[in-house]
């Protein structure tokens, strides 16, 4: 095998990535591609027409240079990376994007691309500016604002504002979202195309819009001034201003611009004004590539800038008449859709109201039906109540008669206890005249008893006198007794004057005892039948007395019972006011107007007795029967 055949063959393809704004591809390019190739074959697979404003853009040594389309990719001073890289960007921007913008992918590109040279801050823009671009940017991405739907928070992961401007301000998120938020509600209606060339329209009258800057300087050693080339020409600006240029080329005053590389690391160009009075400008630029991209910008803005200036060609033409119905069918689409959208919310508002209304008549039928409910129940209610109202009447009318028979039973009772009355007056006076009657008879006994016991006196002394007397003679016959040695015969009874003197005493003794025992027997009988006349006395105060609490408990407790059913009788008599008809609550009156009247009565009759001092039990017991005889 020969030396050549162990050379790897060389690949005939090889990898590219392309980095568009909002997306990523890689392709399988060829050895031999073009620039142009691989620029066309990117712009079919995005569908993209209008290729004169974009080009693919590649870093090189902390710079960045455009992709050639004459030139091959690979002989290009690309990356030796694996896939090579490169960025799909508007290389060249347009004097006035509604103009010129014809396709919506166009739109949308350019939209994605000054967005983040603001949020970069590549681009100047002032906070309310940016506020009103962000509202925007919000109504490209989210479309029309609904509340219900876009919650406070909502935009808490999208970047809308510079960091710039952020910090300008002591703000916090919530409060940033609330002022683009308000704005945002203002768009409503516009459509994602729309937003973004509003977006586009804001954007383009920024000062920096459009502007490629580059380091020059005015001599070979100093005066370092910026270079500014955008559509409408060359500008040149103080390395600290980047907003107001010094001096402005415009396209159409410009005769022509000369590119020198005849000093080493040196470039010049110089600018020579259409007016030959004007002066011409030089500048320079030390490095190649920066000079050469200048050289690449400057032709292109200009080829623009001149073929804006001339009859559109017969593919604009298409591309412009296809793009204008595109997006007149677009509009009566977003138009139809739109009427639609309308008529469904009417609808929706339509079912609401009908739903709405719907639960209220519901709601007026559930209340409907439940007043009459309420009303069946009231009036059955009022015919209980009016048939209690009726057993009520009934039953005043029978209490009014049970009240009448008791007013009937009290005055009977009240004829009995008159009557009782009367015989307990007999009964006293009966005691009365038997306590006299015992009083004076023991007044007589004991003036009796006083006489026999004088006389029993008299008498025991009698007897103490006979017999001492005998005592006497006694002594004075001993002695002669004693003198006879044999005692004599006992003599007989009649010759014996002492027996007979001893007999009399005796009987006397005798007769003194019985006398004395029949005293005091009779005493006895006098003090039984006191002590038996004084226990039927006490047996009659207390059976008065017994008599007169039991009377006043009677009293006591129909007088309770009386004011018992005289206040139920009132309770009774109130509710039948509240609750009866007018015809019943007449009917109840004339009942009541009755019963007043024996109210008043039972009340006169059970009055309480006054109390009256007396100084003895005949006294008291005589009011007391003087109080029962007036009721």
């Amino acid at each position: 095998m020969s030396i050549l055949g162990l050379k790897k063959k060389q690949p005939n393809t090889f990898k590219v990535k392309v980095i568009t704004m909002d997306a990523e591809m890689e392709f399988s390019c060829e050895v031999k591609w073009k620039g142009k190739d691989l620029f066309d074959l990117v712009c079919r697979t995005i569908g993209l027409r209008e290729t004169w404003f974009f080009g693919l853009r590649y870093t090189v040594k902390d710079t960045y240079a455009w992709l050639k389309q004459e030139k091959q990719v690979l002989d290009q001073d690309v990356p030796k990376d694996s896939p090579i890289t490169f960025h799909f960007l508007a290389k060249f921007f347009p004097e006035k994007v509604e103009e010129e913008l014809v396709q919506e992918i166009t739109q949308h590109l350019f939209f994605l691309q000054v967005k983040k040279q603001i949020l970069d801050e590549e681009i100047f823009c002032s906070p309310e500016a940016s506020v009103l671009l962000a509202s925007y940017a919000v109504q490209a991405k989210y479309g029309d604002y609904d509340p219900n739907f876009h919650k406070p928070g909502f935009l808490a992961q999208d970047e809308l504002l510079p960091k710039r401007v952020v910090m300008q301000y002591q703000m916090t998120a919530d409060m940033w979202e609330e002022k683009i938020s308000a704005w945002y509600a203002e768009h409503r209606g516009i459509a994602r195309d729309e937003a973004e060339m509003e977006y586009l329209k804001i954007a383009q009258d920024l000062e920096m819009y459009g502007v490629s800057y580059f380091a020059i300087t005015q001599n070979k050693r100093d005066t370092e001034l910026l270079l500014g080339v955008d559509a409408q020409g060359l500008h040149i600006y103080s390395p600290n201003s980047k907003l107001n240029p010094n001096k402005s080329f415009p396209w159409s005053g410009i005769r022509n611009i000369s590119y020198s590389e005849k000093e080493v690391n040196t470039s010049s160009f110089t600018i020579k004004p259409l007016d030959k009075k004007k002066d011409v400008f030089k500048f320079y630029s030390s490095q190649l590539r920066v000079n050469k991209l200048i050289l690449q910008l400057c032709i292109g803005n200009h080829d623009l800038f001149m073929r804006r200036r001339k009859v559109d060609s017969i593919e604009v033409q298409q591309m412009k008449a296809q793009a204008k119905e595109e997006k007149a069918r677009k509009k009566m689409e977003r138009q139809i859709l739109a009427r639609e959208k309308q008529m469904r919310e009417e609808a929706e508002r339509a079912k609401e109201e009908m739903e709405r209304r719907l639960f209220q008549i519901q709601d007026e039928a559930r209340l409907a039906n439940e007043a009459l409910l309420r009303s069946e129940e009231t009036a059955d209610l009022l015919a209980e109540k009016a048939q209690i109202a009726e057993e009520e009447a009934k039953l005043l009318a029978h209490k009014a008669a049970e009240a009448e028979q008791e007013r009937q039973r009290l005055e009977v009772t009240a004829m009995k206890t008159k009557e009782e009355k009367r015989l307990m007056e007999q009964k006293m006076r009966e005691a009365e005249q038997l306590a006299v009657k015992l009083v004076e008879q023991s007044e007589r006994r004991l003036k009796e008893a006083d006489h026999l016991k004088q006389d029993l006196t008299e008498a025991k002394d009698a007897e103490r006198r006979a017999k001492q007397k005998l005592l006497e003679i006694t002594k004075t016959t001993y002695p002669l007794i004693a003198a006879y040695s044999t005692p004599p015969a006992p003599p007989e009874a009649s010759d014996f004057p002492y027996e007979s003197a001893s007999m009399r005493l005796d009987f006397k003794d005798s007769d003194m005892k019985r006398l004395s025992m029949e005293i005091e027997r009779e005493r006895l009988e006098y003090m039984e039948k006191s002590k038996h006349l004084q226990d039927q006395l006490k047996e009659l105060k207390s059976e008065i007395e017994s008599l007169k609490l039991e009377e006043q408990q009677q009293q006591q407790l129909q007088q309770q019972q009386q004011l018992q059913q005289l206040q139920q009788q009132q309770q009774l008599q109130q509710q039948q006011q509240l609750q009866q008809q007018q015809q019943l609550q007449q009917q109840q009156h004339h009942q009541q107007a009755g019963f007043y009247g024996l109210h008043s009565e039972a009340r006169g009759y059970i009055q309480e007795p006054v109390y009256v001092p007396h100084s003895n039990r005949n006294s008291a017991y005589m009011s007391q029967m003087a109080f029962f005889e007036e009721v």
